[in-house]
């Protein structure tokens, strides 16, 4: 279950894209609540990966909003300077993120 309340806790926008651009996360996020424990912010289009790190089977991804994701993990607003290349990982939501320059 998220730690969060959505009625309570919003976020204004800090990402470079809209809040209704599409981003891949999964399945076991949007629909059993897993958290959210890695972000990747993809160089070559700039698109951005929100996952549970549990599953990267095609038949697990889901096409959302990104604004969708981030209500549900309003500490993503954190992340919203990762530069594209980049990729962030924590080991749960209360954890701080690590963020790597990927290769």
């Amino acid at each position: 279950m998220w730690p969060f309340n959505n009625n309570q806790m919003k976020t204004s926008w800090k990402f470079d894209q809209a809040r209704n651009v599409a981003t891949v996360t999964t399945k076991k996020v949007m629909l059993e609540n897993h958290p959210i424990l890695m972000a990747v912010h993809y160089e070559e289009d700039d698109s951005w990966a929100f996952t549970c790190g549990t599953t990267n089977d095609s038949e697990d991804l889901m096409l959302v909003g990104m604004g969708e994701v981030v209500d549900l993990d309003p500490t993503l607003a954190s992340i919203a300077d990762l530069p594209p290349g980049w990729s962030a990982e924590r080991t749960s939501v209360k954890s701080n993120w690590v963020r790597t320059k990927d290769e």
